[in-house]
Order: structure tokens, then sequence, then C-alpha cells
């Protein structure tokens, strides 16, 4: 009997080394070993390169203007974007150019464009291009899909959500302006607005969207709380509220005609999850403990890259998101409900936005 080869371990560059990929995509690899290896890191500090490159024992350690380098050595299989959300454009296309598949943090980038002009390049170089939906891999939020899709509440009619927690620093990246991808609708809002998608298993149709913010000074570049509206087909509705500015929650609920399912810290990396369902006048509840849901992430992209298999939650679900937050943004400017027939409408030459944006290694 013939042995099969085991299959080499798909060689990682982390690139940003910020809170979440300290706090959960570094770690991660020690849990997603058996077919998933970080060899690079990727950033503009050379303090944190040199601190969490002593901590993981990493030896390639690479500025953003040495990236390109890096990706041409052949020594790096995969990157894992972990850089705030105006610079994804430019790594991936960077990356891809060398044919090292991409697995990117949502949102995906900030305009339309940029997200053309990845899936553009991610099909023009062959690579696995993958966005970061990480409670696609989460046993609660799986868990309550699967009840969703089962119709043991019926038929499908409301989504609820409230995302909310305190940034208190006003350097806190995530309070740079829309256009540079801060705020709170790219930074929480995707969470919500891909929670109804993956529940209703449809697409919204017409949305609308209003904002509120206090005199607070750290709120002058974007707004503080931001409620939405997402109309869906066959009378279907999902309203959610995020802000930056109120106590820490992160639950929502999906009613039927039979009954409703509520998940507490649905949305939450760090925190247990409590799944109630409401069905034929009984409560039923399952708490789910912790767990690490990035490793299960390396494991499935790096799989898809050594079996060639067709990757989800895909660039197309990227594309999706950003388009309805293009939506909400423009419905806060105009004070009116807008389509997503609209948004198309509205949309220019990617290739034009390319030439007139200046590249992430210039920006550091």
């Amino acid at each position: 009997m013939q042995l099969l080869k085991p299959k080499k371990k798909i060689r990682y560059a982390v690139v940003g080394l910020g809170h979440i990929a300290q706090t959960a995509v570094l770690p991660a690899f020690k849990n997603a070993r058996k077919n998933s290896q970080l060899v690079a890191l990727v950033s503009g500090d050379k303090e944190k390169l040199k601190k969490l490159g002593d901590k993981y024992r990493i030896e390639k350690r690479s500025l953003y203007s040495e990236f390109e380098e890096l990706m041409k050595t052949g020594e790096v299989d995969a990157v894992y974007i972990a850089t705030p959300n105006f610079y994804h454009r430019n790594i991936m296309e960077t990356a891809a150019r060398y044919g090292v598949h991409v697995l990117c943090e949502k949102p995906m980038a900030v305009t339309t464009e940029d997200c053309y002009a990845m899936l553009n390049e991610a099909e023009n170089y062959g690579i696995q291009f993958m966005i970061a939906y990480r409670l696609h891999f989460q046993a609660a939020n799986l868990e309550a899909i699967k009840r969703a899709h089962s119709k043991r509440i019926g038929d499908l009619k409301i989504f609820n959500s409230v995302f909310t927690f305190e940034v208190k620093d006003p350097r806190n990246i995530r309070l740079d302006v829309a256009e540079r991808g801060g705020g709170p609708l790219y930074d929480i809002g995707i969470y919500c607005i891909n929670a109804s998608r993956t529940l209703f298993k449809a697409e919204p149709i017409e949305v609308f969207a209003t904002a509120n913010s206090t005199k607070d000074s750290r709120f002058r570049k974007n707004d503080e709380t931001i409620s939405c509206i997402l109309k869906y087909p066959d009378g279907k509705m999902a309203n959610f509220t995020v802000s930056f500015g109120a106590f820490p929650t992160s639950d929502y609920d999906l009613i039927g005609t039979k009954g409703r399912i509520r998940l507490e810290k649905g949305y939450g990396h760090s925190s247990a999850m409590l799944l109630k369902t409401f069905e034929e006048g009984k409560i039923f509840k399952k708490r789910f403990s912790e767990r690490d849901q990035f490793a299960p992430e390396l494991i499935y992209f790096s799989d898809c890259i050594q079996r060639k298999k067709k990757v989800g939650p895909s660039g197309e679900e990227g594309l999706m998101d950003v388009k309805i937050i293009e939506a909400l943004l423009l419905s806060i400017d105009l004070g009116s409900p807008i389509t997503l027939e609209e948004i198309n409408r509205r949309r220019s030459s990617s290739e034009n936005q390319k030439m007139t944006r200046p590249s992430y290694l210039q920006s550091h």
C-alpha cells in the first residue's frame, strides 16, 4: 500500500499588526498548525516587528516598504490582511501579482470600485481570495442559521440587532473619516448586514439610514450612532443600530411567523454566546463557550489552497456588503431611501480610481 505524501503547510505572512492581529490572528496559528504556518510579519512599526517577531520566533520581518520584495521571494504562499480598511486593495493586488493567495479582513475594501478591482486581480492571477467572515465558522451562529432555515420559527420576517461599544481613544483608526473606512458602519455595521443577509438567505433591494452624534470631540470625523433599515423581498425587513459611544452590546433577534431566535453576544470573538429559540410557547437555550474563531478560517483557507477548492465567504460576498454600506452612507447624506440599483449606476471606473489614489507604501 502506497502512503500518501503529507501536504506542505501553507506559509502565511500577516500584514498589519494592530489589535486584531495581536489578540486573535497571530495566536490562532497555534491551533491551525496542522496545515498553516506563520512565517512572516509585515508592519509599518519596527517596534511591533521586533516584539512580535521575537514572541512568535518569526525571522522574516518586513516593513510595508519591503512588502513587495517579500512577495517576490516565493517563501510566502498566502497573506492575512489585517491592516486599516483603506489599504486592503493595494496589499491584495501586490500579493496577487506574485501568485500569493489572500485572506482579507472585512470589510473587503472601502468602495465597490476597489472591490471590483480586487476581484478582477484574483481572477487574472488565479489566486484564492477569501474574506475573513469568522462568524461563518462559529458554532453559535451556524446553529442560528440552521434553525432559521429549518422553518422551525416559520417564515422569516424581521431581523433586529444592536451592536455598540465605547471607542475611548480619539486617535483610534475606527474614528477616521468614512472615505478611509472609518465609522461604525464599516467596522461593526458590516456584521449586522452580513448576518441579516445570511439568515434571510437573500439580498436587500432598498436601504435607509440616519445618523446622530453628540458634541463629543471623538466624533468630529464620523458619526457616533447610525440606525439602518434594509428592505428585503417577500416582506422581510432588517433593522439595526450601531454606535461607538454606548455600553457594549452585540445581540441579534430573528423573528418568524411561528417563533423567534435570539443570539446574545453574537458578534464577539472573546466571549461565550447564548442562543435562545422561542418555539410553540417554549424557550430552548444553548450556551456556546468561548472558542478560537480565527483558526477555523485559517485551516479552511489553507485546505482550499491545497485542494484547489472554491472558497467561501468569497470576494463576491465582501463586495455585496460594501455595496450596501455605500448605499447606507448615501442615504444618510441624502436623507432618503436608496435602491441598490442606484449604487450600481453611480459606480465609476475602477481603473480611474486606481490611478488617482496614493498607494499604501506612500502612506507610511
